[in-house]
């Protein structure tokens, strides 16, 4: 059977100049289809002048409170303890009764001792007169000196026994006072060791209890051996001025963030670095009128009174971060933006301390920032972000 073959239909070649002809007519038409060009509109911004000001430089660390005095309260006689006069864990004033021990042996022991020395200085009266006979008939050789000699040393020896019986009797009222026992300050009590009936004795198991004095309060903290060091190299540069280690405010936030109405002062700093932690231990001194703080309690120290002198800032929502480093756009006298590599130091409240890279008078660019190339023209726009806080003076 004959099957007839598709013929193939030749390719025709256009002349050349024919297709530059059409080549021309597709791109004119796609040109004349295209928008014409416009220039690219101005960014709006916001921006601040940079103005170096006298600028507070605060410090936090953690702290923690302790009683500025606690004290032991010992038993210093043997005796049974009768009363407990005070209540556990409750604050008590200096004087006031906490422990009565039974005084009864004591107080016998007390009328023991005054009878000895009634009986020492009755002795004491007899030597006195004997003398007082035998001096004049020694004078007149009607007694011989040995006789004299004899009454001198008998009164001598009647006077050191009368003041041997009166260390007695004071020693005994000593011991008799002893089994009142009292507060030596004011401040927060601890509770009982021993309870009533039981037998205390004078030595290592003597402690019945702890008061702590809670006015004024101390707060322990410690400093870094690298932020100390930061710290004295900035000091040295004039970056940091201050009225010195031992004037200048503490200020303690508490654990739910209320700031404490106190100030306080450093009174003690280690000159030796700590082996265990590595601070430098230090201490400052609070008062605590209203017995508000207590023993133990965790806070953040603040430190006030030192100011960086014409410290550069800007918020730290314009410094931007790139391969080379931070970095922020600057606005130019042609309004246009450019970026400028910074050194950031610090943060103060919500701002950067620029340590370098910034002059007074740059306008650096707050918000807007992140839609900017280098070059790009600008509109700077006012600014409704809050006022920066107050600087400070000298």
């Amino acid at each position: 059977m004959y099957t007839p073959h598709r013929l193939k239909q030749p390719m025709i070649a256009l002349p050349s100049a024919t297709a530059l002809i059409l080549s021309g007519f597709i791109t004119t038409t796609a040109l004349g289809q295209q928008p014409p060009s416009t220039a690219r509109p101005p960014t709006p911004v916001t921006v601040v002048e940079i103005k170096p000001e006298n600028t507070p430089a605060t410090f936090e660390f953690t702290g923690k409170t302790a009683s500025s005095r606690q004290v032991e309260i010992r038993a210093r006689v043997e005796g049974y303890l009768d009363k407990i006069a005070y209540e556990e864990g409750s604050l008590v004033k200096n004087g006031q009764l906490l422990f009565q021990l039974d005084p009864s042996q004591f107080k016998a022991a007390l009328a023991s001792a005054k009878a000895e020395l009634a009986q020492r200085e009755a002795l004491l009266t007899n030597a006195n007169l004997t003398l007082k006979r035998v001096r004049p008939l020694a004078k007149q050789n009607a007694l011989s000196q040995q006789d004299l000699d004899n009454a001198i040393a008998n009164q001598l020896s009647a006077q050191a026994q009368v003041k041997s019986a009166q260390a007695q009797v004071d020693q005994a009222q000593l011991n008799l006072g002893y089994t009142t026992i009292k507060s030596p300050l004011n401040g927060l009590s601890g509770s009982s060791n021993f309870r009533e009936g039981s037998l205390i004795t004078p030595g290592a198991n003597s402690l019945l209890t702890t008061i702590v004095q809670l006015d004024p309060m101390w707060v322990n903290f410690g400093i870094g051996e690298n932020e100390v060091l930061k710290i004295q190299s900035q000091e040295q540069a004039g970056q940091l001025k201050g009225p010195g280690i031992k004037k200048v405010d503490i200020e303690l936030i508490l654990a739910d963030g209320s700031i404490y109405p106190q100030k306080g002062r450093i009174t003690f700093v280690d000159p030796v670095v700590n082996a265990d932690t590595g601070t430098y231990n230090i201490r400052a001194e609070v008062a605590n009128p209203d017995n508000a703080l207590r023993p133990g309690q965790f806070m953040r120290v603040r430190i006030q009174g030192v100011f960086r002198p014409d410290a550069i800032m800007v918020p730290q929502r314009s410094v931007m971060q790139g391969p080379n480093g931070k970095f922020v756009f600057v606005v130019g006298p042609d309004d246009t933006a450019q970026p400028k590599p910074i050194q950031a130091g610090d943060w103060y409240g919500d701002q950067w301390i620029i340590t370098s890279g910034l002059t007074s008078g740059d306008r650096v660019v707050i918000d807007g920032a992140v839609r900017l190339q280098p070059g790009a023209p600008v509109q700077i726009q006012p600014s409704t972000a809050p006022a920066a806080a107050s600087p400070i003076k000298p």
